[in-house]
């Protein structure tokens, strides 16, 4: 396909050739709709279209019309489908890419201290650029996945502090009253990480797990529960 949109006499515009291919239309009836708006009163004498011409595969001379993005706009507004659309969407963002390097000719410096400014600005330009891409790959490595060897340690983390609970506090706990612990410390990890499963931890959940585990204690419900476990345990201990 050729290209969208070309510079001619330092404007932005299409053809009707380029937009007849992109929207798989008949050239003629492109051409057709073009006139039918140049013999509207209103587009008389307007700019949104200029004649020109090209060589036919038997080399012969035909008329096609360039226009720029107001005229593109009067004739692709009749276009419609989700194919159109992506068209159109291509087109303004080629127009909009034209227009800016046509800007940027426009605004070759003149002076020596105009081209210091210019170089200054595009410096700054590439290290906003560069800043810009740095962060979203650190936002994109924070968002991948924890690894397997950082998963094993919190795991490992997890038992080894419900197991120093247990020391320290002289409990003796069947494992009944043992997964309770277990559901207190993950309800927690999901709790401070915002996730529903321990398997949707990211890596930049590690260093949150990692403190959460330092400072983790149950809860005042979950040790009720516990000791609610144990009397019942005792409770049937009695009856046999």
């Amino acid at each position: 396909m050729s290209e969208l949109v070309v510079m001619k006499n330092q404007q932005a515009v299409t053809t009707s050739l380029a937009v007849a291919e992109a929207f798989s239309k008949r050239h003629s009836d492109v051409i057709r709709a073009i006139e039918l708006k140049l013999g509207e009163r209103n587009f008389a004498s307007t700019d949104l279209f200029a004649e020109g011409n090209y060589k036919d595969a038997q080399n012969k001379t035909r008329k096609m019309y360039y226009m720029n993005r107001d005229g593109f706009t009067f004739i692709a507004m009749g276009f419609t489908g989700r194919k159109a659309d992506e068209f159109k969407l291509k087109y303004i963002q080629a127009f909009n890419k034209m227009e800016e390097y046509i800007k940027k000719q426009n605004q070759l410096p003149t002076s020596p201290t105009e081209m210091l400014r210019l170089a200054i600005e595009s410096n700054l330009e590439t290290a906003d650029k560069v800043e810009a891409l740095n962060t979203r790959m650190d936002e994109f490595e924070q968002n991948a996945s924890i690894d397997p060897g950082e998963y094993n340690y919190l795991s490992k983390r997890i038992s080894s502090e419900v197991q120093n609970y247990v020391v320290s506090h002289h409990m003796i706990l069947n494992q009944k009253q043992r997964s309770q612990l277990y559901k207190d410390v993950n309800r927690g990890v999901k709790e401070v990480t915002g996730i529903k499963t321990r398997s949707q931890l990211r890596k930049k959940d590690f260093d949150v797990v990692d403190r959460y585990l330092m400072n983790w204690t149950p809860s005042a419900a979950t040790l009720m529960i516990i000791e609610q476990i144990g009397d019942e345990a005792k409770g049937q201990e009695r009856l046999f």
